[in-house]
């Protein structure tokens, strides 16, 4: 068997290079011609699939390591004959832990939504659907808007004005032009002057989802909410300017924890393995990280704000973008952009985490983080 995969996908070689001739290459330089000879394709959110790419290869399957699915043209696969899987989920409790992160950066936000403020949820898939139950475990009231989901499924749904109208605001809906509810530019001029001033927008689903020179002209005026974005209407291109106007930007790395990439290879692996029948050897995760020892002083929210960034610096992804926008042509920073996404730190999950605590007042905190108390 010929496989060819995008070279970042973590796990690459334990997962899938038992199952034949594996080669490695970058994800946007894929082209048709590297596929002649390819029986399985393994691609990120990078490379778009499609006829243009795979008409007339030997390709049987396409596996996706990412939860989104707007990069991959599923109805001519599907018409094609092509065997196709994806991750979906994998990296839910990274975004989660991601928004988590970007909340109790913002001063004065989490203390807000603990004292009966709403956060509103745009998107109600693995993530929504996560995000909710981690806001509910720390008795954050919200409100979803999801209208592709039949009545009934989403459990506290509401318009998407109300949902724009609350104290958080954080996009999680796949890209889609599809009517009657298209997601790109979701958020226009008329919905984010619904904002209010000092709520705050999170985006880390697709940049498309925002029209960003409505975002450069709302994050102008005197009103205007905070922002973190870890997604860009362009990318690998980022604006200068609308980095400069937003709190926090990062390079589309909210769900790349280590947890979830090496979750979304091994789900790969066994759906190749039930599709064109190859032995799946799964590996196992890597090491177990060191426990957290939570200082025992700390109270209320500052318990959660230490809980938030103890496996996570939202902080030092925002610094590195920066460094690498500032005064740079828009080629280096399409290339630093990928660079910083290739050569991203190890990032572990706070859920499912040992955390050591002395004071018995933090263990709720902990619990509804989704980490163990030791």
């Amino acid at each position: 068997m010929r496989i060819l995969a995008d070279q970042n996908i973590p796990g690459l070689h334990d997962c899938f290079g038992h199952m034949g001739e594996l080669r490695a290459v970058e994800g946007r330089r894929i082209t048709a011609a590297d596929l002649r000879v390819v029986d399985v394709l393994l691609v990120r959110s990078v490379t778009r699939v499609d006829a243009a790419l795979l008409r007339n290869s030997p390709v049987r399957f396409v596996g996706s390591a990412t939860a989104g699915l707007d990069h991959v043209d599923i109805d001519w696969l599907r018409a094609a004959g092509i065997a196709f899987a994806a991750a979906p989920g994998a990296n839910a409790n990274a975004v989660v832990e991601y928004v988590l992160a970007a909340i109790a950066a913002q001063p004065g936000v989490l203390e807000r939504l603990l004292a009966g403020g709403r956060a509103g949820i745009v998107g109600y898939g693995h993530v929504g659907q996560l995000l909710r139950a981690r806001l509910t475990a720390l008795g954050i009231a919200s409100l979803q808007y999801d209208p592709w989901l039949p009545a009934g499924a989403v459990p506290e749904p509401a318009p998407l004005a109300s949902v724009l109208a609350c104290d958080v605001v954080s996009l999680h809906t796949s890209l889609t032009r599809a009517a009657p509810w298209p997601s790109y530019h979701l958020l226009g001029h008329t919905q984010l002057a619904q904002l209010g001033a000092g709520s705050l927008l999170i985006n880390a689903s697709r940049g498309e989802v925002i029209d960003s020179a409505a975002l450069q002209a709302r994050l102008e005026a005197s009103d205007a909410p905070r922002c973190v974005l870890d997604v860009w209407e362009f990318e690998p291109e980022v604006s200068p300017a609308l980095l400069e106007r937003v709190d926090i930007g990062t390079p589309h790395i909210a769900g790349y924890s280590l947890d979830a990439k090496l979750t979304a290879t091994r789900q790969l692996a066994r759906a190749l393995q039930q599709a064109l029948g190859a032995e799946a050897q799964v590996s196992p995760l890597t090491a177990v990280p060191e426990t957290l020892q939570l200082p025992p002083h700390l109270r209320g929210v500052e318990v959660l704000r230490w809980l938030c960034s103890a496996r996570y610096d939202i902080h030092a992804d925002d610094s590195r973008l920066r460094e690498v926008v500032s005064g740079a042509p828009v080629e280096q920073v399409r290339h630093a952009f990928d660079q910083l996404r290739k050569t991203y730190p190890v990032r572990r999950e706070l859920a499912g985490s040992c955390v050591a605590t002395a004071n018995p007042d933090q263990i709720e905190w902990v619990k509804a983080l989704g980490a163990v108390v030791v």
